[in-house]
C-alpha cells in the first residue's frame, strides 16, 4: 500500500497516511478539522541506454560497407 502525503489548507499541517489505491482521499485535517488536500509530487524519469539523444539517432548514418 502506498503512503500519501496531505496538507491542510487552513493550518498548513503536513501528514502522511498509508492507504489502498482504491481508498478515498482524506478530506479533513486531523489537527484542526480544516480541509486537507493530497500533495502530488512529480516523478523522476531517468533515460538509460542509446536512442534517447539527438546524437544517438540512426537517421542519416551510413557506413562505407553499406555504400559498396
Amino acid at each position: 500500500m502506498p503512503i500519501y502525503e496531505y496538507e491542510c489548507e487552513h493550518c498548513k499541517f503536513h501528514f502522511e497516511k498509508k492507504q489502498r489505491f482504491s481508498a478515498k482521499p482524506i478530506a479533513i485535517c486531523p489537527k484542526c478539522q480544516g480541509k486537507a488536500q493530497r500533495i502530488i509530487h512529480p516523478s523522476t524519469v531517468i533515460f538509460k541506454g542509446s536512442g534517447f539523444y539527438v546524437t544517438d539517432s540512426r537517421k542519416g548514418k551510413t557506413t562505407k560497407k553499406a555504400i559498396k
